[in-house]
């Protein structure tokens, strides 16, 4: 038989709201000063409640993360306008018809060559798709393995994450933010575990609170700021080292040099070692499982 609970002495803070649904109606009650303070947006959106607001986006996500049971994460970023090959092949294709239409154009022709570079990089879609299966497909067989997908919830490289985990019948985790520009999350992200943020601090702690293994594909700013907060972090050792991982090494190479941070000695020579540099799923799924068994590793704190 289910564990009787024992009766509340209090009311709950439900309980308060319909109570004081049912209050005589007066100029006295009708004034916003009475409302109760947890059942006021108005009063709860003021700046002077912001601290409030920062600690509710550390606890809902984290408290349905708890009673969900997910303890641990692979992070996956990625550029959000990276498709799937078949779309980055059509929209190339748009883009040249476009620009046959407006001859001696530069910005025609910027256009083309940008939707050539992101049809070269869409095979990464795949390669997240495939990387995220795997993680899942394994996790669901090994009682001894917890690892579930976390991605940004948008498109490109984090639906293709998600869609991986989903493909392989598991649960994925989106942690979407509010943008001015319209922002949806992807289809493939487990609905009970996709969040929405307003502040990028509590987003970004949410990333990192279980992350076993961060994993970088291209992507634009949001990507490296991600990916160098996480940096920074192990080498400051504000957190417990994890396997950062990056996908395309000619890329990663030529956005960030490394080697040039060293030679003017704003990084440490051993500082390049805090990352791996990929190119396929099954490499960096062997990374992630001989740093995760081998080592124990606790989820960051």
């Amino acid at each position: 038989m289910p564990e009787k609970k024992p009766p509340k002495c209090f009311p709950s803070a439900g309980d308060s709201i319909k109570d004081a649904a049912l209050c005589v109606v007066s100029s006295q009650t009708k004034s916003k000063s009475y409302r109760l303070a947890f059942d006021d947006p108005e009063f709860l959106l003021r700046d002077e409640m912001r601290a409030v607001r920062l600690q509710l986006e550390i606890m809902k996500p984290e408290i349905i993360q708890q009673e969900l049971g997910i303890n641990s994460t692979v992070v996956m970023f990625g550029g959000a306008r990276i498709p799937d090959p078949e779309t980055a092949a059509k929209r190339l294709q748009e883009e040249e018809m476009q620009a046959n239409r407006e001859p001696l154009s530069d910005m025609a022709d910027m256009r083309v060559a940008c939707a050539k570079s992101v049809l070269e990089k869409s095979h990464y879609y795949e390669e997240a798709r495939e990387l995220a299966r795997r993680v899942t497909e394994h996790c669901l067989k090994d009682d001894s393995c917890d690892l579930v997908v976390t991605t940004g919830g948008g498109p490109g490289i984090m639906e293709a994450a998600n869609r991986g985990a989903y493909e392989a019948g598991g649960k994925s985790i989106g942690l979407n933010i509010v943008l001015p520009h319209e922002q949806e999350p992807n289809e493939y992200i487990t609905p009970e575990l996709c969040f929405q943020f307003h502040y990028f601090a509590m987003r970004k702690m949410h990333f990192l609170m279980r992350a076993m293994a961060l994993v970088a594909f291209p992507g634009g700013y949001g990507t490296m700021d991600e990916l160098f907060e996480t940096l920074t972090l192990i080498q400051t050792k504000k957190i417990k080292p994890l396997p950062v991982i990056l996908f395309g090494k000619e890329f990663w190479n030529t956005a960030v040099n490394f080697d040039f941070l060293v030679s003017e000695g704003v990084i440490a020579p051993e500082d390049k070692n805090l990352f791996y540099s990929v190119e396929k799923a099954d490499e960096a799924w062997k990374i992630i499982r001989e740093f995760y068994y081998n080592n124990k590793i606790e989820a960051a704190s």
